[in-house]
């Protein structure tokens, strides 16, 4: 089965886009608590910004603020580095980002917006944090990991603890 076999009715789209932003929420946490210890030295600021960056140029979603653009702009070999080191750095997260990289590709391809998300996972592939031979994730397989995942790391809580 390739990527493009699997068909997501539409109505589902933005709960799928929303375990996207989960895992890129969680990867985000992880990537600026890995920065803190790897450059002590900086301002706070720093951190989040480089870890945003990283998780912007991973999923292909650049942040259009020109404060923003500037930074990734000053920081570029920096980025760089880490977005290459990302397979490594965090190889117990590349299950999640496989999973989530391919369920956005899914959700752009379903939308019909625009082609650069092939390109996403190509570069994921490359960068060594796509895993190839894992199955393509169904909507409901990829969201029981969102839920394990957002509740392990406290995004989201137990529906039975209201």
């Amino acid at each position: 089965m390739t990527m493009t076999d699997v068909k997501i009715d539409r109505e589902f789209i933005p709960s799928l886009r929303e375990g996207v932003d989960v895992i890129r929420m969680v990867f985000f946490k992880k990537m600026r608590e890995f920065l803190v210890a790897k450059y002590p030295d900086q301002e706070k600021m720093f951190y989040g910004m480089i870890a945003a960056a990283v998780m912007n140029e991973l999923f292909g979603t650049p942040n259009p603020d020109e404060k923003m653009q500037q930074f990734v702009q000053d920081n570029s070999g920096l980025i760089t580095t880490e977005l290459q080191q990302i397979g490594v750095n965090f190889g117990d997260f590349r299950i999640p980002l496989t999973d989530a990289l391919r369920i956005h590709y899914l959700c752009n391809f379903q939308e019909e917006i625009d082609d650069a998300a092939a390109t996403v996972l190509a570069q994921a592939k490359a960068l060594g944090v796509l895993i190839e031979e894992r199955d393509v994730p169904l909507p409901k397989g990829f969201m029981e990991l969102v839920y394990r995942i957002g509740k392990a790391h406290g995004l989201l809580q137990d529906e039975t603890a209201h």
